[in-house]
């Protein structure tokens, strides 16, 4: 485990008020290990760092979008080929900025889950997400039975 510097402990400490009381509800999963305040520390430093550099490179890709399609009816030539090459590099890139959105939102909720003292908890069933589901995609608001469930659907 990584020890975190000061200015992500005080980060931390200031979006997290209740996190060391919080990290005592958290649930796990049978014949799992109680979450330690330092394991969501980690989580939660790493979703807040991924938070900041997901809304900066979305600004950017935002920016470059809108170049795009201002700058989409200029071109030397009316060439079909060219229309098309045009139209598949807006569609990339809108498809990058929309995943980055999707990205930047599920980030954005699971430092929510963490700040109510809701993490780890499966938003369907109400059970516990499990900690090495979690530790692998810190995002998860699912258990993975649900997550199941819902992909059958």
């Amino acid at each position: 485990m990584a020890k975190l510097s000061t200015t992500t402990r005080a980060a931390l400490r200031e979006n997290f008020p209740h996190l060391a009381r919080d990290v005592k509800s958290f649930p796990v999963r049978e014949g799992e290990e109680s979450w330690t305040l330092h394991e969501v520390e980690e989580l939660a430093a790493f979703l807040l760092e991924d938070k900041e550099r997901l809304e900066r490179e979305l600004a950017v890709a935002d920016q470059e979008l809108s170049d795009l399609l201002r700058n989409s009816g200029d071109g030397a030539g009316d060439d079909q080929a060219d229309y098309g090459s045009s139209a598949l590099e807006r569609e990339q890139e809108l498809t990058l900025v929309n995943n980055m959105r999707d990205l930047l939102a599920q980030t954005s909720h699971a430092v929510d889950r963490i700040r109510k003292g809701t993490y780890a908890t499966c938003e369907i069933t109400g059970l516990p997400i499990g900690k090495a589901r979690l530790q692998a995609f810190p995002r998860a608001t699912l258990s993975v039975e649900a997550k199941a469930r819902e992909e059958r659907r």
